[in-house]
């Protein structure tokens, strides 16, 4: 078994690397000798975003703002044209905003950068029809009023400037991105119900958008992971972690595998206003309107191998065999409802579900600055385990997430997570969780603290402790130092300590041992996709110099 994941973690890690090899070739890159005219030609020449026409620039590179490639300014385009409301709005809306952050910058005509303010008007360039079609294909795939940067699992919204990890390629107006990680590792978890082994946690994302004119959107995303091969039908040895099943028995101290389909999703959204748009989303699977955005896919929590103990309160809908979900947007606020299958994936992770649709959700989103996302949910989740067919669960969620650029190739992200659950016959159990990451160059620090009342029938102990209630928790830390970094793929060198504490009750279960785990991995997964603020700032400093 441990040769099959070394073997499989091997030919991933060669792919990755052989496609950021290819990317890095650029075959428009400019030769080394150019006569005195071609330089004065290259001197005449301008740069601008295709996103955000006002950053103007007499030299190639990156946007300050989106990490865009520049693109030379067409000749025939300088020339003034007709702007309409709904263009003149988002320019608008685009200056404001920067404006708030001095970080992003634009450039006078020598192509120095220069601070942005959105009163200067006469400085923003008109966008034309093909500047406005590239910024609606840098949109979200699930709703083309947003920002792809706020895009989160299934509907949920991150923080505007939450960085992003993957590759787009672009093909005429349509737009691929592609996500994933994989975790070869090696980890060992104390206590009686401990265990320890070689896998390797993975997931890969792949989200494609089509516009279909200037306000209406298709958009499709694929989820997939091969945690049944590296996992095995057990899942990995995790403490105090608990849902879904095995050989129809119950799973504790061990979170289960993904399956092989984690989403197959397909969105229609509609731009009803400047600032007022519309969408649909169905999966088969996906996820509902429900809790914050999943964990692999939260900023503060990408580094971190394992799931949550708090997973079965907050997130652990992200995978449903039937979802249904209509949302509208204004500015920054969203509303959205879901009807969705409450049934958690079967002991098949390689097969569909049946569909049913007997539970609800709805969630409401607000960004109100860049660096913060907030959301809370209700849902009705019908027999979710099966079981136990007959215990059904209310399950309230808030969240807020808190990313902050700190400056060149540096981040720092937060994340709170409440969640309760009211199951039949059980009551109302709590869970709490903080995660922060702080990522600087190639090196990366992260805690996860967590404290979740379980059951001990959620725990799986014996009668007489049953009915119990058990407060747990988990502190983790962790540091990555990546060996390959900002080259199309980050290969990162890591470990993590846990440490949990439990009530001494349940030391007959455990034993009398300090419960921790630790491990060591490596973390493979596509660089950033946008270091274009800052290194491009840093590139305007250094000829300044």
């Amino acid at each position: 078994m441990q040769k099959r994941i070394f073997i499989l973690a091997s030919a991933i890690t060669i792919a990755i690397s052989a496609g950021a090899l290819v990317e890095a070739i650029d075959l428009n890159r400019p030769g080394s000798e150019h006569d005195y005219e071609q330089e004065r030609e290259h001197e005449k020449q301008k740069y601008t975003c295709p996103m955000h026409p006002e950053v103007v620039a007499n030299h190639p590179g990156s946007c300050p703002k989106c990490g865009m490639k520049l693109v030379p300014v067409d000749e025939e385009k300088k020339r003034p044209t007709p702007i309409n409301r709904e263009q003149a709005h988002n320019a608008q809306h685009s200056t404001s905003n920067h404006s708030r952050h001095p970080q992003y910058q634009t450039h006078d005509s020598s192509g120095m950068a220069m601070p942005h303010h959105d009163n200067s008007a006469n400085a923003m360039h008109p966008p034309s029809h093909e500047r406005h079609d590239m910024h609606m294909e840098m949109r979200s795939t699930i709703d083309l009023a947003d920002p792809m940067s706020r895009e989160g699992s299934g509907t949920s919204w991150l923080p505007d400037t939450s960085p992003m990890y993957g590759k787009m390629f672009m093909f005429g107006e349509d737009m691929l991105m592609l996500h994933g990680a994989i975790f070869p590792r090696y980890t060992n978890v104390s206590t009686r119900r401990g265990d320890d082994r070689i896998d390797a946690p993975n997931w890969f994302m792949g989200m494609y958008s089509h516009p279909l004119g200037d306000s209406t959107q298709i958009g499709a995303r694929l989820m997939m992971s091969l945690d049944p091969l590296t996992e095995g039908g057990r899942g990995y040895p995790l403490l105090f972690q608990s849902g879904e099943s095995w050989h129809d028995q119950p799973l504790h101290d061990r979170q289960h595998p993904h399956d092989l389909f984690d989403e197959l999703s397909l969105s229609l959204s509609q731009k009803l206003d400047h600032d007022f748009s519309a969408y649909v989303y169905f999966g088969y699977p996906g996820e509902p309107a429900l809790g914050p955005p999943a964990f692999m896919h939260r900023p503060s929590a990408m580094d971190d191998p394992d799931a949550p103990i708090g997973h079965h309160w907050q997130d652990s809908t992200h995978i449903t065999f039937g979802v249904a979900t209509a949302g509208l947007v204004w500015r920054n606020i969203k509303v959205e409802g879901s009807v969705f299958t409450g049934r958690e994936p079967d002991e098949n992770r390689y097969d569909f579900d049946q569909p049913r649709f007997d539970s609800y959700s709805g969630r409401i989103s607000w960004n109100p600055t860049q660096n913060l996302a907030l959301q809370v949910s209700h849902g009705y989740i019908k027999s979710p385990e099966a079981p136990e067919p007959q215990v059904n669960i209310h399950r309230t969620t808030a969240s807020a997430i808190y990313n902050l650029p700190l400056g060149p190739d540096r981040n720092w992200s937060n994340t709170f997570v409440w969640g309760q659950n009211n199951s039949t016959g059980e009551g109302k159990t709590q869970s709490f969780l903080i995660e922060s990451n702080y990522q600087r160059g190639r090196d990366t620090v992260y805690l996860r603290w967590e404290r979740v009342e379980k059951s001990g029938h959620e725990l799986v102990l014996d009668p007489p402790d049953e009915s119990r209630i058990f407060p747990i928790g988990g502190y983790t830390i962790g540091y990555v130092r990546d060996l390959s970094h900002g080259n199309g793929v980050d290969i990162g060198l890591g470990t993590q300590f846990t440490l949990n504490d439990r009530p001494d009750r349940l030391d007959r279960y455990y034993g009398d041992d300090l419960g921790y785990a630790f491990q060591f991995f490596l973390r493979i997964r596509p660089s950033k996709h946008s270091h274009g603020t800052y290194d491009h700032a840093e590139h305007v400093a250094g000829m300044q110099k």
